[in-house]
């Protein structure tokens, strides 16, 4: 697996915000192989938004002289070739790696899974399937949060700790658990 997430100059990857920062991590047998990763801030070519900057800490000035989304997404989709991408709300993630697509000529097509949607599988009565509400129930703690690689690290142990719940309910393949997930309601929400 493919753990990753993004930071953005705001949520409207078709309204021409764009990605200014990509963290990822891997997966293998249950475990998370940290000293694998992948972390890389990026020059939009935009002025960023002040909400986006009060959410993410990203500044301008970090990102002057970062490479620009041509030079970072092909690195970063050589990183994660040949794994399942792991993501939370990663909907709105692959829209923005869909959205760069076409002009770099790459394509993103291994299996995708959602830690939010896994969560709602595992655990149905939950009001709130937030990064921060699934680590709370299931007693993850992380100082830092609203960093690409941080969220992406949350977001494994996310996932590591759910395999035990989902395994539970049936779910020990791939296959069954993109298949769960896609019968939730969070997996009509599109980006």
């Amino acid at each position: 697996y493919t753990v990753f997430d993004t930071e953005t100059t705001g949520l409207e990857p078709g309204n021409g915000d764009e990605i200014i920062q990509i963290g990822a991590l891997r997966i293998l047998n249950g475990r998370l192989l940290q000293q694998e990763h992948f972390d890389q801030l990026v020059d939009p070519r935009v002025p960023l938004k002040a909400a986006s900057v009060a959410i993410h800490g990203i500044t301008d000035s970090m990102l002057l002289g970062q490479p620009t989304i041509d030079q970072v997404l092909p690195a970063f989709h050589d990183f994660c070739a040949d794994t399942v991408l792991l993501g939370h709300n990663v909907a709105f993630d692959m829209r923005f790696l869909e959205i760069k697509e076409a002009t770099l000529g790459l394509k993103f097509d291994q299996p995708v899974l959602d830690t939010l949607l896994l969560s709602a599988v595992a655990h149905p009565n939950q009001e709130s399937h937030s990064l921060e509400a699934i680590m709370q129930r299931l007693g993850i703690h992380m100082d830092q949060r609203h960093n690409a690689l941080a969220d992406a690290t949350a977001t494994a142990q996310v996932f590591v700790r759910l395999l035990p719940a989902l395994a539970d309910r049936g779910i020990t393949t791939l296959g069954q658990a993109i298949e769960a997930s896609q019968k939730t309601y969070f997996a009509q929400v599109k980006y």
